[in-house]
């Protein structure tokens, strides 16, 4: 696992109340994965990104 994957499993256990499994870290890429398809992509597929977007996506998320 690479450092910033570990980190952000990291944070996401430490916010669980059970014991985590394979299927919540699976489940955890497909919530990361749905957020790249919230931005707009340009050709070479880049996008442009900042920390308020994903700040706002969390807001929206806990919001729920």
């Amino acid at each position: 696992m690479t450092y910033r994957a570990e980190q952000v499993w990291e944070t996401f256990k430490g916010e669980l109340i059970v014991e985590p499994t394979d299927d919540m870290k699976e489940a955890l890429a497909a919530a990361i994965r749905e957020i790249a398809n919230c931005f707009e992509w340009d050709s070479y597929g880049l996008a442009e990104l900042c920390a308020d977007d994903f700040n706002e996506i969390a807001n929206e998320l806990e919001a729920l």
